[in-house]
């Protein structure tokens, strides 16, 4: 693999470093102990996802986190420190879950592929994060917990991308309990696709965004967006939205590139219109 270079000036004291190789955009969590959501983390992870958006050059996004936790979620003693305000931190408390929930979109809305790479724990809007990527590569040591309930504060807006990727009986086991999960166990509810040893994780995250670089991204952006489209309408509507989503995608070039590849025996070239 070629040398990583960074996609813009590295600043080691920020919290969100950014690294492109190769059309792959590396986002890493650089805020250790906790990497928790705090506006500042929330407000670098956006402007780095909108400056994904119109460079051609990136085609798939990891989400990554330095130290051993992956993220433990809202910043509450930057929340906590906010009750001395005027409403009792009422005005910054929406805030901090509006410019959540607009990053949790950001990331299913984002034009190219996310997968979360996280060793470690991923708690409450951690765990939303985690839910929220397209696909999600865990190490073996890698655990989940939605622990609101516990201290008072049921994990609501992360329960939004939980319920949307795993079961209702497993979402609301995790969330009534607050109980911590193993990679194992977060497999079987669907939250990660793989566990794979932690000395092997960025190796296997490296290979499936190397796969998924490899195709059309327009085809690639096309396909995610139709996905989560279709997911929120009926069964009628789905297919009449997909199969007008398949008409515009035989009309392009890279689908007619593709098919004539395929049928020629031959690797397509992708010219990603």
């Amino acid at each position: 693999m070629a040398e990583i270079v960074a996609i813009k000036p590295a600043v080691a004291e920020g919290p969100v470093i950014a690294r492109l190789d190769e059309g792959i955009l590396r986002l890493t969590l650089a805020n250790p102990p906790a990497n928790a959501l705090s506006l500042a983390v929330m407000a670098a992870l956006m402007a780095e996802l909108d400056r994904a958006k119109s460079d051609k050059s990136v085609r798939v996004i990891i989400l990554a986190a330095a130290g051993k936790v992956f993220c433990a979620g809202h910043d509450l003693k930057e929340m906590t420190a906010r009750r001395t305000d005027a409403d009792r931190g009422k005005a910054f408390f929406e805030e901090t879950f509006s410019a959540c929930a607009a990053l949790m979109q950001a990331i299913v809305r984002h034009p190219r592929p996310v997968i979360a790479e996280f060793d470690g724990l991923a708690t409450a809007a951690g765990a939303q994060l985690v839910a929220s990527c397209d696909l999600a590569i865990a190490s073996h040591e890698a655990t989940f917990c939605t622990p609101g309930v516990n201290i008072g504060l049921f994990c609501s807006t992360p329960m939004v991308a939980l319920s949307r990727n795993v079961s209702r009986k497993h979402a609301m086991e995790m969330l009534l309990t607050g109980e911590t999960i193993d990679a194992a166990t977060a497999k079987e509810f669907g939250l990660v696709n793989r566990v794979v040893p932690r000395e092997y994780l960025n190796q296997i995250v490296t290979k499936y965004a190397q796969t998924i670089a490899a195709k059309s991204s327009l085809v690639v952006k096309t396909g995610k967006e139709a996905f989560y489209a279709q997911a929120e309408m009926g069964l009628a509507e789905a297919y009449a939205y997909t199969g007008r989503v398949m008409v515009d995608n035989m009309l392009a070039r890279d689908a007619e590139e593709g098919i004539g590849a395929f049928i020629g025996k031959r690797k397509p070239e992708w010219t990603d219109d």
